[in-house]
């Protein structure tokens, strides 16, 4: 089963990579590159963290959750 929904991470790097986009140049390219990695790590990882979670409740308020974890 192919799976091509993309992540907020994998949206932003997109329109940071635009036409007219200079951030790597202006912090470098291997800074710009460990960054982008390290986003997607962590995005992967609350992922990880939201799903265990819910398991472990049996089920929960994705809402709920959000606003308990992140406070928005």
């Amino acid at each position: 089963m192919e799976n091509n929904k993309q992540t907020a991470v994998e949206w932003l790097i997109e329109q940071l990579e635009g036409d007219d986009s200079k951030i790597a140049r202006v912090i470098g390219l291997k800074k710009y590159n460990s960054l982008i990695q390290q986003a997607k790590a962590m995005h992967k990882e609350e992922i990880l963290i939201a799903y265990d979670n819910g398991w472990e409740a049996g089920s929960y308020n994705p809402e709920q959750y959000y606003n308990e974890e992140y406070g928005k």
